[in-house]
């Protein structure tokens, strides 16, 4: 067992599968939490396992407030502590507003910002006996922006954005650090349904003409979570190759 732990929700793959694999590999005990992807999970644990990494998998919908309470229960317990929380979890739309139903609406909200509330709301109360934590919300540069035909989805990473802002302000003389990312365009599988034209004239938009890669937010993410970091909370920094200044 290591000296620190991270839970990372949303980890089967994508952005928080690389992040999982970055603190892994940096000496953490991780909880890899999944909702639907549970076979993409235990490769995962198998993987990092064989690596000699020290990780643990955990099924819970994080827009659910006992999963949520559950997920960071059983981290506790099976480790003695929590020491970052990366609220990666997250789903995505591209809908006209006026298409928008309401239970499309609430169900961006449950997940996007209700499980940042979910899952910070019970790791806090163990970060506070210690004096000490990092938590890591991952929001968006859509958050910063705004994207047209991403109304709801935009509007919830906003939200992570004040939450995270206000939440480092309370949290800060109790040696707790909030901060959040907001990657632009990552290639993860919600890319996959654009065509390699979309993705060009994408591309041409970046000022630094790449996109980003989950290990860029992963990377990131870990510098965060460290000692390097200890003087930095409340700031969003958005990973977006310039695309939003």
């Amino acid at each position: 067992m290591n000296d620190k732990t991270a839970v990372i929700t949303g980890a089967s793959k994508g952005i928080g599968k690389a992040i999982a694999e970055v603190f892994a590999h940096n000496g953490y005990n991780v909880v890899i939490n999944y909702n639907k992807s549970e076979n993409d999970a235990v490769l995962l644990k198998d993987t990092l396992t064989k690596q000699g990494c020290v990780c643990e998998i955990f099924k819970a919908d994080v827009g659910n407030y006992e999963e949520a309470k559950g997920l960071i229960d059983f981290c506790v317990k099976k480790y003695g502590k929590i020491d970052t929380l990366v609220n990666n979890a997250g789903i995505s739309q591209i809908k006209l507003f006026t298409d928008i139903t309401p239970s499309e609406w609430d169900n961006m909200i449950k997940t996007n910002l209700s499980g940042v509330y979910n899952c910070t709301h019970n790791a806090v109360k163990y970060m506070l006996s210690e004096k000490n934590g990092s938590i890591i919300n991952i929001s968006s540069m859509w958050g910063i922006d705004g994207a047209s035909c991403e109304v709801h989805y935009s509007a919830a990473k906003a939200g992570v954005i004040g939450f995270t802002k206000a939440l480092a302000k309370e949290l800060g003389l109790s040696g707790i650090r909030v901060n959040c990312i907001s990657p632009g365009v990552i290639m993860t599988d919600m890319m996959k349904d654009f065509t390699d034209e979309d993705l060009e004239l994408i591309k041409q938009d970046i000022p630094l003409n790449r996109f980003g890669t989950p290990e860029d937010v992963a990377e990131l993410a870990l510098f965060l979570a460290s000692d390097k970091a200890k003087n930095i909370t409340g700031q969003n920094i958005s990973t977006n190759g310039g695309q939003v200044v």
